[in-house]
């Protein structure tokens, strides 16, 4: 389904009730034993419609800069959490807990414990990973999943990104590949020139704002270096060799695929993904890098609203 259509259906219902089949999830915020410690959830807003979970990028990042997506809270529950490791979160010293597969049992703890029988998935960057692992378990109750600048195979982010660090400058790429030969990673330098990575293809707002600075300041670099590595464009974790594109067809629920234009998660690849998926929507923002839900506030809640809406429809 194109996006022309899936937006046209959307807003050929904006006016009718949403259907509602759950008793209404009681916003407010706590702490949810899980695999591992305790994780931080909140719930913001009311209303009988389906909930939208969740799943902030990292991982070791935080759900601050999904801040945004509260806007959705007018119709129904909107479910915030800090995955383990980060932000809100307990901080547990165990490198042996960053797996993405107790990731996927988190997350399944973490529904359980708020009853939430019927969910909407919204995951972004590593998100998009988990919410794919997930879905895989066959879980039970999933209505639709937003795939938001996905990092579905890993192989081919690398390829993207030894692509766009190519359009940064000479002595730039220099100092990158200098400082990864040497192990040298945590210097200011090396730093220095991944910032300016990450203002092209990360966020491209100037300055950034403050929910983006949050998610930096609660960001837990064990577990990105252990799952990651030491920056976007540069993969040395346990993730690296990640790839599902292979079992994208067995996903069964309504999927939306969204890219910036600008985006390290390249629009290509994520049409790439989209062609994979059988029934999948796409939408390209085209003037957001990663970060289209802050870049591009106002849009990205109205698609992801009209998505949800015309999944509830055709129920």
């Amino acid at each position: 389904m194109t996006r022309a259509i899936v937006l046209a259906a959307a807003s050929s219902l904006a006016l009718a009730p949403l259907p509602s089949d759950r008793q209404a999830l009681a916003p407010g915020e706590g702490l949810i034993a899980v695999t591992g410690g305790k994780v931080w959830y909140r719930v913001v807003g009311t209303g009988r419609a389906t909930p939208l979970l969740l799943l902030h990028g990292g991982p070791g990042f935080t759900s601050h800069y999904l801040e945004r997506l509260r806007l959705l809270s007018d119709e129904r529950p909107v479910v915030f959490y800090d995955q383990l490791g980060a932000g809100r979160s307990e901080r547990p010293a165990d490198v042996g807990l960053w797996r993405a597969e107790r990731f996927v049992e988190e997350l399944a703890q973490l529904r359980e414990a708020l009853g939430l029988s019927t969910v909407h998935l919204l995951g972004h960057s590593w998100g998009t990973q988990l919410a794919v692992d997930y879905l895989l378990t066959k879980p039970n109750g999933v209505r639709s999943v937003v795939l938001s600048s996905p990092a579905l195979s890993i192989p081919r982010w690398i390829q993207d990104a030894d692509r766009l660090r190519k359009t940064l400058p000479a002595e730039m790429q220099e100092t990158m590949a200098r400082h990864e030969k040497a192990g040298t990673t945590s210097s200011e330098e090396y730093q220095a020139v991944t910032m300016a990575y990450y203002k092209r293809y990360v966020c491209r707002l100037d300055p950034w704002p403050k929910d983006v600075e949050d998610s930096f300041a609660g960001f837990n670099p064990a577990v990105y270096g252990t799952m990651w590595g030491p920056s976007e464009f540069h993969a040395t974790g346990n993730l690296r060799s990640y790839d599902r594109t292979a079992r994208l067809r067995e996903i069964r629920v309504p999927v939306l695929f969204t890219a910036g234009r600008f985006d390290e998660a390249t629009p290509e690849t994520t049409r790439s993904y989209h062609e994979l998926t059988p029934g999948s929507s796409l939408v390209v923002f085209e003037n957001s890098s990663h970060l289209a839900m802050v870049e591009e506030t106002d849009r990205y809640v109205d698609v992801i609203r009209q998505f949800i809406r015309g999944v509830e429809r055709r129920r």
